[in-house]
């Protein structure tokens, strides 16, 4: 009885509260009503576990509310403090008005308020909200109709720059009819009108040997916009590593903003370096959550450093307004900070890298921000930091306001297999075992996925730190367990072993494993060795140092609680070698001696006659069930390449789609899977190019293709405008410069 009388939280009126005790008491002692009766339908699940915590689920059913009248109830559950995801409260909210709407003359419930398609619906952030859920619940693109897509118009990036850029990686952002993007080798910002690609304005920054000699360039993956209501703002990180504010109307320089516009990130990080040949800089977008603007920190390549002593990754936060800096996050802890003692031999002083290159979640709601920090210096060799290293591969949950650390969770012990974390961590409304969790799920190049709850790091299912295979290189440092989930499954395939050999033919198989007998190889964090011709040339793994997931990341469905992954199976050798003299202070960095016999192709790095030394599926999508961290299925993505399809040694083999690798970003509408090909194939009439794939989100079934003329190499998203709903994609390939490809029905 006494949860019965909580829901005062939301009906705060003593009058109402005692006519609902009288109500209650009636309907428990009569045998006409149960919970068990309530009406089937979709909002049933969202109702039962949300309105649960706070009322007797028949309180809410014995009045009869119009759809407006029960939009205003849940909303007053919301600000009582219901919580729940949007598309959760929407089914509820349609679940009421269709069960307990008005009563018509007839006595009969009157027919619920159809679901109407907005007019408008945007995509304000890179991963279409600040959980980085990449979802959307339109659904008048269906697979019913996408076959019937069209180009309702393009973007070319040729002349955005003093050279074309044939890797194009934005995803655009939607606000109020305006389509934003950053495009070209300048890192231009474009606005186009959204329904027709017209350029409305565009801005670059001309940054000379600073922008040439950056660490990361080109148009970069996307950028943030603000609005307070009255002005809105678009910002975006340079190639040469300047945060820039522009006005969103205008694309003016907002001159109240840093300086004239302008914050240098190579300033106030808390540590001194080179304004022009630093090696720093972020191709991600930065995230704007309330006030506060959250800029993390990219370097080169480090599978040969220049040196074991690298700048910082350091992660701040910026108010948006004037673009002053309230905090700073040590992703090395200094010698006074929590974790400091993971470095042994003081190795925290000269290290660097540690930085958040990818995109960070936020929950405004707990004030959190969610880093996903990379590895240190030196990603295949550690000898130069021995420990553990915090916050190293580990998801750190800062205050958003201030960036102290509230809780982390380090996935990988003192990583040497380049599995920085590369993608946002995705924040999930989950039940488990039938009670609501606030959790994030993080996707890793290892194909596991990381389910912790959000609001204390703590696992949803056991991680058990297990034993791991130990290395013998000179002066390394080897964590003797990893921690590995018992749950969810790998979503796709790590470490090596012989059943991953390619098996089309017995002959082939033989082949490879002839080849394959020159490396060592096994599970999953088996390390790197010494490379030696007459030995083993180098380490095995499938997942190094791009496969798995990589930056485009995963997609999650509120309605089902289903994560969306799209993982490939390269195949990569991680071997060691010392430098070149001059090449760098390291005693050993990735590589490994010419061995006869081996060639390679555009894809993979080990070929048996052409083809991958693996067996397929060589890029699938996975769907797993986040309430149990079941998969749910799993289905080749992209057709099969032209090296497989057309090879003389397969002839007459029924090969199914064997999907393709790449980095791809999969979005989730009510209805589908949708996500682009990498890469092209030629089709049966000679043409090549790629396809824009829909799959049934329920089934992983194929629900629709139309072509596109080169691979996805930017993350797709939707929005919804003046009743028609968009599809936008960038593509680009070798020989084939940046564009956007707007896809929507006919008219």
């Amino acid at each position: 009885m006494r949860k019965l009388e909580q829901c005062g939280r939301c009906f705060p009126s003593n009058s109402f509260r005692r006519l609902v005790r009288g109500i209650i008491l009636a309907l428990l002692l009569s045998p006409s009503f149960s919970i068990g009766q309530l009406p089937a339908g979709q909002g049933k699940e969202p109702f039962e576990r949300i309105c649960s915590s706070c009322h007797a689920l028949n309180v809410a059913t014995q009045t009869r509310r119009t759809h407006a009248g029960w939009e205003g109830t849940v909303e007053t559950m919301r600000g009582r403090g219901a919580t729940g995801s949007e598309a959760d409260f929407d089914r509820i909210v349609q679940y009421l008005t269709d069960n307990f709407g008005p009563i018509n003359a007839a006595g009969a419930p009157a027919p619920a308020k159809a679901s109407a398609i907005p007019a408008d619906a945007e995509w304000t952030t890179y991963g279409g909200d600040l959980g980085n859920k990449r979802y959307s619940p339109l659904d008048q693109i269906n697979a019913g109709n996408f076959n019937k897509l069209q180009v309702a118009w393009r973007f070319k990036t040729d002349n955005f720059g003093p050279t074309p850029e044939y890797r194009f990686e934005s995803t655009p952002l939607m606000a109020s009819g305006v389509l934003y993007t950053t495009a070209g080798t300048r890192r231009t910002v474009v606005a186009l009108d959204a329904a027709t690609g017209e350029i409305l304005w565009s801005h670059s920054e001309h940054e000379g040997v600073r922008g040439e000699e950056a660490p990361r360039v080109l148009s970069g993956r996307g950028l943030a916009y603000w609005t307070n209501g009255g002005e809105a703002r678009i910002l975006y990180v340079t190639p040469g590593y300047r945060l820039i504010a522009l006005d969103a109307r205008t694309g003016a320089l907002i001159s109240t903003f840093g300086n004239a516009g302008v914050v240098d990130l190579k300033l106030n990080d808390d540590q001194e370096m080179d304004l022009v040949h630093s090696d720093i800089g972020l191709q991600s977008a930065p995230v704007v959550a309330g006030d506060t603007i959250i800029i993390g920190a990219a370097h080169r390549s480090g599978e040969v450093p220049r040196s074991k002593i690298n700048v910082k990754g350091y992660v701040r936060g910026f108010d948006v307004k004037p673009g002053k800096r309230p905090w700073i996050f040590h992703t090395i802890p200094t010698r006074t900070e929590f974790g400091h003692d993971t470095w042994e031999a003081n190795s925290a002083d000269y290290t660097g890298n540690t930085g958040v290159w990818t995109q960070v979640s936020v929950d405004e709601n707990l004030g959190l921000a969610y880093l996903p920090v990379e590895l240190p210096t030196g990603d295949s060799y550690g000898g130069y930091r021995p420990g553990s290293g915090l916050f190293g591969e580990t998801i750190v949950a800062v205050d958003l306001k201030t960036g102290e650390r509230r809780w982390h969770y380090q996935l990988v012990h003192h990583g040497i297999w380049d599995f920085d974390i590369p993608c946002a961590p995705v924040l999930v409304d989950i039940t488990v075992d039938g009670q609501p969790v606030k959790a994030l799920a993080q996707a890793t190049k290892q194909s596991i996925l990381y389910v912790l709850n959000r609001e204390t790091g703590k696992p949803i299912w056991p991680i058990v730190e297990r034993p791991v295979p130990q290395g013998n290189t000179p002066g390394e440092w080897y964590s003797p367990t990893q921690p590995i989930p018992t749950n969810p499954p790998f979503f796709g395939r790590n470490g090596f072993s012989q059943d991953e050999l390619i098996d089309f033919t017995p002959a082939l198989r033989a082949e490879a494993i002839k080849i394959a007998s020159k490396y060592k190889w096994g599970p999953i964090f088996t390390p790197p060795v010494v490379s030696r011709p007459e030995g083993s040339v180098g380490t095995l793994i499938l997942g190094y140092p791009n496969g798995g997931a990589n930056w485009a990341g995963g997609s999650y469905d509120p309605e089902t609680h289903t994560f969306y992954i799209f993982s490939q199976s390269n195949i990569g050798i991680d071997g060691l070698v010392p430098p070149e003299p001059g090449e760098s202070d390291m005693r050993y960095v990735v590589g490994f001696p010419a061995v006869d016999g081996l060639d390679g192709t555009r894809y993979w790095g080990l070929t048996v006659h052409g083809l991958p030394l693996q067996k397929p599926p060589y890029g699938q999508i996975t769907a797993i069930n986040l309430d149990k961290g079941e998969i749910l299925w799993r289905v080749a993505h992209g057709e099969t390449p032209d090296e497989v399809r057309t090879s003389a040694l397969l002839k007459g083999l029924d090969i199914p789609r064997t999907g393709r690798p790449g980095i791809i970003g999969v979005l989730t509408t009510r209805t589908l899977v949708i996500a682009g090909e990498s890469g092209t194939f030629t089709n049966a009439e000679g043409q090549s190019g790629a396809l824009l794939r829909a799959y049934d989100k329920a089934t992983g079934k194929d629900a629709g293709a139309v072509y596109m003329p080169m691979g996805q190499t930017g993350s797709p998203m939707t929005y919804m405008l003046r009743g028609k709903q968009y599809i936008v994609v960038a593509i680009s390939g070798q020989g084939y410069p940046g564009e956007l490809l707007a896809y929507a029905l006919p008219d």
